[in-house]
C-alpha cells in the first residue's frame, strides 16, 4: 500500500508557536528539527511523512498516535521510519519506506508499506 501527504510550510510555522503541537513528535524528531536550525520546512516534512506512513498502513492514526511513527535520519540525511506500539502492530508482516521533499511553501512525503 502507498500513502502520500503534502503540508503547507506556513501552517507548520504557525503551529510550532504552540508548545502542545510538539506532542506529536518524538524527542529524536524534535532534536533533529533543532539541529537543522528549527526551520518550519524540516518539521513540515516530518509531519507529512508521519501522515503518509499512517495512510500506507491503511489505518490512518486509528489505534495509535503520531508519536508512534518516528521519522529518523541517517548520517547522510536519508529518512527512515521507526514504528512503535500500535503503529508497529499495524505494520505486522511488513515495513514502511519513506521519501520526503520540500520546496518553497510545501513539504511532501511518500510512503510505501511493503510485505516482508
Amino acid at each position: 500500500m502507498t500513502g502520500v501527504d503534502i503540508v503547507q510550510t506556513a501552517r507548520i510555522a504557525r503551529l510550532i508557536q504552540n508548545e502542545r503541537f510538539f506532542g506529536a513528535f518524538t524527542q529524536g524528531e524534535i532534536d533533529y528539527f533543532k539541529s537543522k536550525g528549527s526551520k518550519p520546512e524540516t518539521l513540515a516534512g516530518i509531519f507529512a511523512a508521519k501522515e503518509a506512513a499512517a495512510k500506507a498502513l491503511g489505518t490512518g492514526f486509528s489505534g495509535f498516535s503520531p508519536r508512534e511513527i518516528e521519522i529518523a535520519h541517517s548520517v547522510r540525511g536519508a529518512p527512515h521510519i521507526i514504528l512503535h506500539g500500535g503503529a508497529q502492530q499495524a505494520a505486522s508482516g511488513g515495513s514502511v519506506h519513506i521519501s520526503i521533499a520540500h520546496d518553497g511553501d510545501y513539504a511532501i512525503a511518500f510512503a510505501l508499506w511493503q510485505k516482508e
